[in-house]
């Protein structure tokens, strides 16, 4: 046989053996599913920075997010079995424990709770604890039950008299200086100056004390049992999405997040990153040198006992069946940050 004729019949089976590989690779890939607490948002970036540049192929995962929203019930999806992982938090695990529902976090996104409450810049607000000088503090029913309590519990004058129910719209807060209210540190603010042309003052909860994680991954323990080696891979693949989205090309991460939420903007996604990086979100505490997504019993522990504090839980819950650590804090990807 001619020496073109071999090579050319030595290329032809190799590009067979490189497709059938990739078939096959496709084929021994896992499905899995991951639901969000909310609309699509730079929040959410690195889980969606894991599917858009392969991230989760490279590890033998088919990964599909299913979007979260006001009529969404993910959380209820998860208990059922319908999908495999959620975003939830260490409030709802613990709570879930109480009830007998074996749900579990196994990695932390966001090391701090981005929660905040806001105030107008020239009221006089100018640390956390002047916010209890303010006539009206607008809050949502959950804010109320929790860590208006824990504020009222270690911070003087925060009083009842000052809850008004937050319908989750600018406006009363606005037009109102002696009014603070509610919000997520990367959205309101910025809608807040969309709207009114000022910038607000924005206060930190996690800053003041107030210790829940955020954007948990959170499985069941019949998961975590059944297929370990999968959710091993599936919290080692967000973490390397995260570091990429933070600091890699998130170009297509964020067009797939238009995608499900076409009234997401490119300000805004911006604005979001920014904030997440300013204030360490999710690279503060444990994940500077364990990495992101890191989980630790300390700092769980921390937060269940300021709940029990004010009687969100009960003393005796066993919390530690909430969450497990033996899937992060191992340095993760901590290599791609440039």
């Amino acid at each position: 046989m001619p020496n073109t004729l071999k090579n050319s019949v030595f290329s032809a089976l190799v590009g067979l053996g490189g497709m059938l590989a990739a078939i096959a690779s496709a084929q021994a890939a896992d499905k899995v599913s991951y639901g969000t607490n909310w609309l699509a948002q730079a929040e959410h970036g690195g889980f969606y920075q894991a599917v858009a540049d392969g991230t989760y192929a490279k590890h033998g995962l088919d990964v599909t997010i299913v979007q979260g929203g006001p009529n969404a019930a993910n959380s209820a999806l998860l208990i059922s079995g319908k999908i495999d992982f959620y975003m939830g938090g260490p409030q709802g695990e613990i709570s879930a424990v109480e009830q007998g529902i074996p749900l579990v976090d196994v990695a932390a996104i966001f090391q701090k709770d981005p929660q905040v409450l806001i105030a107008h810049p020239d009221a006089g607000i100018e640390k956390f604890e002047d916010l209890a000088k303010l006539k009206t503090l607008f809050l949502g029913k959950d804010g109320y039950l929790t860590y208006f309590e824990w504020m009222k519990a270690n911070f003087k004058g925060f009083k009842d008299e000052q809850y008004k129910p937050y319908n989750f719209s600018p406006a009363p807060f606005l037009a109102d200086k002696e009014s603070a209210q509610q919000g997520y540190l990367t959205s309101e603010p910025y809608e807040i100056q969309k709207q009114a042309g000022f910038e607000p003052k924005v206060f930190l909860l996690a800053d003041n004390g107030y210790s829940p994680y955020s954007t948990m991954i959170t499985t069941t323990q019949t998961m975590i049992d059944s297929k370990p080696d999968v959710v091993q891979r599936f919290v080692d693949a967000s973490i390397e999405g995260w570091y990429n989205y933070l600091y890699g090309d998130n170009t297509k991460a964020n067009e797939l997040i238009k995608k499900d939420n076409p009234e997401m903007t490119d300000g805004q996604i911006a604005y979001s990153i920014a904030k997440m990086k300013e204030y360490g979100i999710i690279e503060s505490g444990d994940s500077l040198d364990k990495g992101i997504g890191c989980l630790t019993d300390t700092h769980y522990k921390a937060f269940f006992d300021e709940m029990v504090a004010i009687k969100v839980f009960k003393p005796e819950t066993d919390y530690t069946k909430a969450f497990t650590t033996k899937f992060v804090c191992k340095g993760t990807g901590m290599a791609m940050k440039k």
